[in-house]
């Protein structure tokens, strides 16, 4: 059976979510998306868990629950702060379990570090070593991994929370992690890069805060299973079963907020080499630029760009359909009410979403909508266009008139130019 899962999400019940994420909205989600596994997000919060248990049915003792034709996943993500080496630093994890009485033990845990009725994504002060070491005398095949783990403020390798490898951060056991999620700002062609990164499979999911289809789904694990099941999930994630475990989907990774290295109140952003020579220094208000996720992996890297490991998972970059509208007929902000018709109308004909941006061919497209959206949609499927990297807390945009992307890429380059001038002056501070 085909599985589109989205593992990591929040719920209503998060800071700066929509008020839409509850089941309902989430599973009606999901079908416009083409997704047919969600993660639960936050069972740690009491009112969450308390409407998970109400509204989710068990799939015998598979550890699958199901709501509306959609099957669901207990899944939730905590936020562990603690010190290392002198600094305190705070990481985020994600948890998958198969049980609504695992989830229980788990938060009587946690609640001893931290408020779990404050966040739906909880703080606890308390090392990842040493929680995942309790949580899995619980339940062996309780399955923790890193989220976004490149992302500047809270993820494993980020450049201002982060640490230079997995082992640093869990320790003795790193024996019970099996996976790391590569957030929206890296892809695995990137993580390839790092040969310490062999031993773990790379997950992608998409951390929304809303049921939208541009935010659900946006990025993904597509699996073809003998059976739906917790254990077969896991299994196939463990031991990289490329017949079972098809591929990922990523947005590029020059989409996502902190890709290049940058300042975001100054509108300066940076490719490593420049950032570096700068002494990532912004050369504006002359503070400390936020390192990108290129960047790190340019730090952390022992193989060149274009290296593919032998048992690496495939993936695909797709962006999510209504972006691509939106960056095409030029009207950007969110919720146009003429964005979404089109998008609504493709979807309707079509399917989901996903359905149209992986395999509806150009010919039925433009049956529908406008040939120039038909012709995004597939360039953007065969990686033809290019990307504006995003950076310090800023989305990056697609571009699909190559003369405003060379605009940029004159604009950007003489930036540098113009800085390379002051390098001595900067140099030290």
């Amino acid at each position: 059976m085909k599985i589109i899962a989205d593992f990591q999400l929040h719920s209503k019940y998060s800071r700066a979510t929509s008020k839409d994420m509850d089941i309902e909205h989430l599973s009606k989600g999901a079908k416009i998306k083409g997704l047919n596994l969600l993660g639960t997000g936050d069972f740690t919060h009491p009112l969450w868990l308390k409407e998970l248990k109400e509204k989710l049915q068990p799939i015998n003792d598979s550890g699958i629950f199901t709501y509306s034709e959609v099957f669901f996943l207990l899944t939730g993500e905590i936020s562990t702060f603690f010190e290392h080496n002198g600094k305190i630093k705070k990481i985020h994890h994600v948890i998958h379990c198969s049980g609504f009485d695992i989830v229980e033990q788990m938060n009587d845990i946690l609640s001893k570090y931290g408020d779990l009725k404050a966040d739906g994504r909880p703080i606890v002060n308390v090392t990842p070593e040493e929680i995942v070491e309790q949580l899995v005398d619980i339940d062996k095949n309780i399955f923790i991994y890193p989220s976004h783990a490149w992302t500047p403020f809270f993820g494993c390798f980020g450049s201002k929370s982060g640490l230079d490898s997995v082992d640093e951060c869990y320790g003795d056991q790193i024996k019970h992690i099996h996976a790391i999620e590569t957030g929206l700002s890296s892809d695995p062609s990137m993580n390839w890069r790092v040969s310490s990164l062999d031993r773990f499979t790379l997950l992608s999911s998409s951390d929304s805060h809303s049921p939208n289809p541009w935010r659900l789904g946006r990025e993904a694990n597509i699996f073809d299973l003998d059976a739906v099941s917790y254990n077969e999930i896991h299994d196939t994630i463990i031991e990289k079963d490329k017949n079972k475990f098809l591929y990922t989907i990523e947005t590029d990774p020059s989409y996502g907020k902190y890709h290049f290295t940058g300042h975001r109140n100054c509108q300066t952003s940076f490719h490593p080499k420049d950032a570096m020579e700068l002494n990532n220094i912004c050369p504006r208000c002359k503070r400390k630029l936020t390192i990108g996720v290129m960047q790190r992996v340019e730090e952390l890297a022992d193989r060149p760009e274009g290296f593919v490991p032998r048992d690496a998972i495939p993936f695909k970059t797709l962006l999510p359909l209504y972006e691509i509208i939106s960056f095409v007929t030029g009207t950007k902000q969110l919720y146009s009410k003429k964005v979404m018709e089109e998008q609504n109308k493709l979807i309707n004909t079509f399917g989901n979403e996903l359905k149209i941006l992986l395999e509806t061919s150009k010919e039925d497209l433009v049956k529908v909508t406008k040939p120039q959206i038909a012709d995004a949609i597939v360039n953007v499927r065969e990686g033809k266009i290019k990307y504006i990297p995003g950076y310090d807390g800023v989305y990056g945009e697609p571009v699909f008139d190559n003369s405003l992307y060379e605009n940029f890429r004159q604009k950007h380059n003489k930036m540098t130019s113009s800085t390379q001038k002051n390098l001595r002056e900067f140099k030290g501070l």
